[in-house]
C-alpha cells in the first residue's frame, strides 16, 4: 500500500463525509433558513393548527364551503359522526362518517416508540382527506358531509351522503388481506350538476407524520414526501428543507408520506394529473412530530356516476419484499415500484444492494438467527469476496517494502528539490523492472468503495433490524446510548452511542496499522510528506464520530466489524508474508526484466503515468536549455 492507497481512503471518506453533509442543510442555506425563519414559523404555525385548533380563518371557510355545499347536500351538512372499523390480521382501520375517510390506521405487531404491541401511524387531527367536486352552483366538499355507512363487514363498507331528489356521493372501500385499501368513489343523479368538461376531481391530502424512533435526527432524515412519476422512477421532496406548495408539473401514480419505516401512500389507477402541488414541512425535536405533509392534486372523475374513481391506499412498513408482493396484490396491475420507497442508494449502489445485499440479508434472515449475527455474516461474506483484491493490495505495498533499499540505492543521487521529477521517474522505472506497480495497491482498495457505501444506504433502511437487539445494543435501527443528557449540544447531540465510539475506535487503530504500513514503503522526502497524511488519517475518525453519533447502531457496528476484520486480515497477511523470499521472487524479475527495452512490468494507468512523467521531464530539460541559451547570448 503507498500513497495513492491513502489517496484512496481519502477519496472514500471523503464521498462518505460528502454524502451525510450533502443530506443536511449547508451553511448558507441554514443561514437562508435562520433569516426567513420568522416567516417559516408562521407559517408552519398556521398549519400545525389548521386540524388542531380549527382556527377562526379556516372555521370561515369551513362555512363557506359548507353554504356553498348546502344548495345540493343540505341534508348531509347535519348528522352524528360514528366509527366504522375494518381490520384484518396486518391492519386495523378506523372510518369516521363524517368526511367519509379513514381517521385511523393501527400497523399490527409493530412496537410503537412507548413499546406499546401495535403501531398508530395517525389518528384524529393528525389527519385529513377532502374530495373537492366543483358543481356548476358550488364546490362540495366531502370533509364537510355526514355518510351514511352499510354494507359493513370486517373488510367492506360503503359511506353514502345522500342530497335531495336522488342525488348522492358513494364511497366503497374494501380491504385486502394485506395493506392495501381499495376506495371507489362515484357520484349517482348528478349528470346536470357539472359543466360539460368535467373529468377530474380534486384530493387534498394532509398528515402529521408522527416519531415512531427514538433517535428523532436520524428519523427525520428518512422522512420524506416520495412520489412515483408516470413514466417511470421515483423522486421526494428534500428532507431537511421546508417545501411548500412544491409543483410537480409531472404526471404521478403516487403519492407516499414516508417516515424511515412505515408509510402511507395513495395510489391512483389512472394517474394524478401534472402540477400538483405538495409540501413537507420539518417539525421541531421534541414536537412528537418528523414532518407535516399536504398533496393537492386532482384525478379522473367521471360525472355521469358509470365510471368511478378509484384509489387504493397502502399502510403499512417499507419492506422491500413485502411492498413488491403489495404491488402484485393490487387491482391496478401497473408497476407501481412501490419497494422504491426503501431507499437503496444512488444507481451503482442500489445495484449492490438490490441485487445482492438484499438477496443475502433474505437468505440470512431465513434462518432466524439474531440480526447481530446477521451482520457479522454479511461482513464476512463480503471480506471473502474481496479478499483477492486486499491481498492484491497488500503484496504490492510488500513489494514497495522490500524494494525501499533498492530504491533509496538508486535514487540516492536525486536528492535536490529540481530532481523530484526524476527521482520519480527512476522509481517507476525500478518499480517496473522488478514487475511492482504503486498503483496496485490502490485501486483493488477503491473497488470496495462501493460496497461500504451501498451498506451505508442499505442498513438505515432495513427494517428487519428495528427492535431487534444484540448484546447491549437493545435496538439495531437506532443510536445506543452509553451516556445520555437532556439538552442537546452542537454536533454531538444528547447523547455518547457505544458502537459508534468502537467504530471511531477501530478506525484509529486501522489507520494507525496501514500508516505503519506506509513508512515502511516510503522513499526519501516521501516519508517527509506521509507526516502531514498521517494527521489527515487520524483525524477522519474524529469527523467519523460527529457525523455517526446519531447513527444507527446496526450501522455503526457493521463499519466496527468491517474494520475489525479489515485489521485482522492486515495483521494476517504481514505475518504469513516471507520478505525474504519475496526479495527472491522480485530479484529474478529484476534478472528477467534488465535487459529487456520493453519492459512490461507497469501497465494500463501506471504506464500512462511513467509516459507522462517522461515528457514533463524532457519539457524540464528543454526549458533548462532555453534558459542556458538565454543566458550565454
Amino acid at each position: 500500500m503507498d500513497k495513492n492507497t491513502i489517496i484512496g481512503f481519502v477519496l472514500i471518506a471523503g464521498i462518505l463525509i460528502g454524502y451525510s453533509f450533502w443530506t443536511r442543510p449547508s451553511a448558507e442555506e441554514m443561514a437562508e433558513i435562520a433569516r426567513q425563519d420568522s416567516i417559516a414559523q408562521v407559517e408552519q404555525k398556521k398549519q400545525a393548527e389548521r386540524l388542531k385548533n380549527q382556527q377562526p380563518q379556516q372555521l370561515e371557510l369551513q362555512k363557506a364551503s359548507e353554504e356553498d355545499t348546502t344548495q345540493l347536500f343540505y341534508a348531509a351538512l347535519r348528522g352524528e359522526s360514528q366509527q366504522v372499523v375494518l381490520k384484518n390480521s396486518k391492519l386495523e382501520l378506523t372510518l369516521n362518517s363524517k368526511g367519509g375517510t379513514v381517521s385511523k390506521v393501527v400497523i399490527k405487531d409493530f412496537e410503537d416508540i412507548n413499546n406499546n404491541k401495535d403501531i398508530t401511524l395517525f389518528e384524529g387531527n393528525d389527519h385529513s382527506l377532502n374530495f373537492i367536486l366543483a358543481t356548476k352552483e358550488a364546490n362540495i366538499n366531502t370533509s364537510d358531509l355526514f355518510f351514511m355507512p352499510s354494507d359493513i363487514t370486517d373488510s367492506t363498507v360503503t359511506m353514502v351522503a345522500q342530497a335531495d331528489a336522488g342525488k348522492s356521493i358513494e364511497l366503497k372501500y374494501t380491504l385486502h388481506q394485506d395493506y392495501l385499501l381499495h376506495l371507489q368513489l362515484l357520484v349517482n343523479g348528478m349528470q346536470g350538476a357539472f359543466q360539460p368538461n368535467t373529468n377530474s376531481i380534486d384530493i387534498n391530502w394532509f398528515e402529521k407524520c408522527q416519531q415512531q424512533e427514538k433517535g428523532f435526527t436520524f428519523e427525520n432524515r428518512y422522512a420524506t414526501l416520495t412520489y412515483h412519476l408516470l413514466d417511470g422512477g421515483t423522486d421526494y421532496l428534500n428532507e431537511s428543507k421546508e417545501k411548500i406548495d412544491e409543483n410537480i408539473e409531472e404526471k404521478t401514480d403516487w403519492v407516499a408520506f414516508k417516515n424511515q419505516f412505515f408509510s402511507a401512500v395513495m395510489i391512483a389507477k389512472t394517474h394524478f394529473n401534472g402540477n400538483a402541488l405538495f409540501t413537507s414541512i420539518p417539525q421541531e425535536k421534541g414536537s412528537g412530530y418528523l414532518k407535516q405533509y399536504e398533496a393537492k392534486m386532482k384525478t379522473s372523475f367521471d360525472p355521469n356516476g358509470k365510471t368511478p374513481t378509484e384509489l387504493e391506499f397502502y399502510y403499512g412498513p417499507n419492506d422491500f419484499r413485502l411492498l413488491q408482493k403489495v404491488e402484485e396484490g393490487s387491482k391496478f396491475k401497473k408497476d407501481l415500484e412501490l419497494q422504491r420507497l426503501v431507499y437503496l442508494g444512488w444507481p451503482l449502489f442500489r445495484i449492490i444492494n438490490r441485487w445482492f445485499t438484499i438477496y443475502v440479508f433474505d437468505f440470512l434472515t431465513s434462518l432466524n438467527i439474531n440480526m447481530g449475527i446477521v451482520l457479522i455474516l454479511i461482513t464476512l461474506l463480503l471480506k471473502l469476496i474481496t479478499f483477492p483484491l486486499v491481498k492484491k493490495s497488500y503484496m504490492s505495498s510488500a513489494k514497495m517494502r522490500v524494494l525501499k533499499p533498492k530504491l533509496e540505492e538508486a535514487t540516492a543521487h536525486l536528492n535536490k528539490p529540481e530532481d523530484q521529477m526524476q527521482k520519480q521517474q527512476v522509481m517507476m522505472q525500478e518499480y517496473a523492472k522488478y514487475g511492482a506497480s504503486p498503483l496496485s495497491g490502490c485501486l483493488p482498495m477503491l473497488i470496495q468503495m462501493p460496497i461500504w457505501i451501498a451498506m451505508f444506504n442499505f442498513v438505515p433502511n432495513a427494517i428487519q433490524l428495528r427492535r431487534e437487539s444484540f448484546l447491549w445494543i437493545k435496538d439495531l435501527s437506532t443510536y445506543d446510548p452509553i451516556y445520555e443528557w437532556g439538552k442537546s449540544l452542537p454536533l454531538i447531540g444528547d447523547h455518547l452511542s457505544l458502537t459508534c465510539i468502537l467504530f471511531c475506535v477501530a478506525n484509529i487503530l486501522y489507520s494507525w496499522m496501514t500508516m505503519r504500513q506506509q513508512r515502511d514503503q516510503m522513499v526519501g522526502q516521501q516519508a517527509e510528506q506521509m507526516k502531514m497524511m498521517q494527521w489527515m488519517m487520524y483525524l477522519m475518525p474524529l469527523m467519523f464520530f460527529f457525523m455517526f453519533n446519531d447513527y444507527s447502531s446496526g450501522l455503526n457496528f457493521y463499519y466496527f466489524v468491517s474494520l475489525f476484520f479489515s485489521a485482522a486480515i492486515m495483521w494476517t497477511l504481514r505475518k504469513t508474508t516471507n520478505d525474504q523470499k519475496l526479495l527472491q521472487t522480485l530479484e529474478l524479475r529484476y534478472q528477467e526484466n534488465k535487459n529487456n527495452p520493453k519492459v512490461k512490468g507497469l501497465g494500463g494507468l501506471a504506464s500512462r503515468l511513467q509516459a507522462m512523467q517522461e515528457q514533463q521531464l524532457e519539457m524540464q530539460r528543454r526549458r533548462e536549455e532555453i534558459l542556458k541559451n538565454r543566458k550565454n547570448n
